[in-house]
């Protein structure tokens, strides 16, 4: 699958973004091996501790569905901001993908404009047991 079809599948996830506090939507779609796209958006909390993010929705759900196998991931957020995930999500991403597992990030005002990274250049160092 072209990048691009995963980054707008993304875009498309952040616009269903519940970003009442920090106003900041994001939204992900992440690839299984076997082509099924699971997305995934950020879901906030007056108790931050407690907010789900964009990446670890789209896994937990893909999780949930029986898939454990994942090619790549797509994160956009809303605006001109680039969203890299933050550590939870890397490590997420570190217990089911390799380090070349590859993940897109681009902000909705320049989808085309992505940015392509590595598992390994985001968690150079991710914890496994």
């Amino acid at each position: 699958m072209k990048p691009e079809i995963l980054i707008e599948a993304a875009a498309q996830a952040a616009k269903k973004a519940y970003a009442p506090h920090s106003k900041f939507q994001v939204g992900a779609a992440l690839l299984c091996a076997d082509g099924t796209v699971f997305t995934g958006c950020n879901v906030e909390n007056a108790s931050y501790g407690l907010t789900n993010c964009a990446e670890r929705t789209a896994v937990f759900s893909a999780v949930a569905a029986g898939h454990r196998e994942f090619n790549a991931m797509a994160v956009v957020a809303d605006g001109d901001s680039v969203p890299f995930p933050c550590g939870a999500c890397r490590q997420v991403l570190n217990e089911f993908c390799g380090g070349a597992f590859p993940v897109y990030v681009a902000s909705a005002d320049a989808l085309e404009s992505y940015q392509t990274l590595s598992l390994g250049e985001l968690l150079p160092h991710g914890f496994r047991l």
